[in-house]
């Protein structure tokens, strides 16, 4: 294929429609249509129907779902703080646990040795 034919030929004024939002654009585009409608300009041109526009996305409306950062961020601390507590319970446990061991050899080494 060579340069001369890379670009499409059936580039036309096209109009797109958001039904939903009730907002319409006139451009230029390359997308098929069965359908037309009459422009404010008095010509007919070819209809693309879509679902979202910048009329109806959040992003574009303002009505977007605002993240709640703080929540998530004591969430996090407070995990970390359980963690943390859970750590040393289970480190004390293990050097009680670790003492107890030493009492029970000493006193069976100090029976031996009677």
């Amino acid at each position: 294929m060579s340069k001369k034919e890379l670009h499409p030929k059936d580039y036309r004024a096209v109009v797109f429609s958001d039904e939903a939002a009730g907002f319409s654009f006139l451009t230029k585009s390359t997308a098929k249509s069965e359908e037309t409608i009459k422009w404010t300009d008095g010509n007919e041109y070819p209809l693309v129907k879509i679902q979202i526009s910048s009329a109806s996305h959040p992003f574009f409306t303002g009505e977007e779902k605002i993240i709640d950062t703080e929540g998530r961020v004591d969430r996090f601390k407070a995990r970390a703080e359980r963690a943390a507590k859970l750590r040393s319970t289970l480190g004390n446990k293990a050097k009680k646990a670790a003492k107890e061991e030493e009492k029970k050899e000493a006193k069976a080494n100090a029976e031996i040795v009677k």
